[in-house]
């Protein structure tokens, strides 16, 4: 079941919806996105998501389009608190991928 879809904007861009949407862990349905992790790799091997790929946020734009080159797939994307999936949005963004969705909170939201 999905809940409230939450919009959040940057500074420079605050009348302008974004093509990414927070979503709360309970509401996401796996199977519906490729969820990527931007933590680094020793992050990852500690533990992750079930079905996440690792793609630290320093390579994305450089690996991103071989491992998911459909630019309307949805992706999910977390790291542990929210702020290097965010970033990571702005990056892909600019690429044209077009449904991007933030891990809210990231891990650290995860109970």
């Amino acid at each position: 079941m999905l809940k409230k879809l939450i919009w959040w904007k940057t500074k420079e861009q605050k009348k302008k919806k974004r093509n990414c949407i927070d979503k709360q862990y309970g509401e996401i349905d796996v199977n519906q996105y490729y969820v990527i992790d931007v933590r680094t790799r020793t992050e990852y091997n500690e533990g992750h998501l079930d079905r996440s790929v690792n793609i630290p946020l320093k390579d994305i734009k450089r690996k991103i389009e071989t491992i998911q080159p459909n630019k309307e797939k949805k992706i999910l994307i977390y790291c542990q608190s929210g702020i290097r999936s965010k970033k990571a949005i702005k990056i892909l963004e600019k690429l044209g991928y077009q449904n991007l969705y933030n891990l809210k909170g990231g891990l650290e939201n995860i109970e």
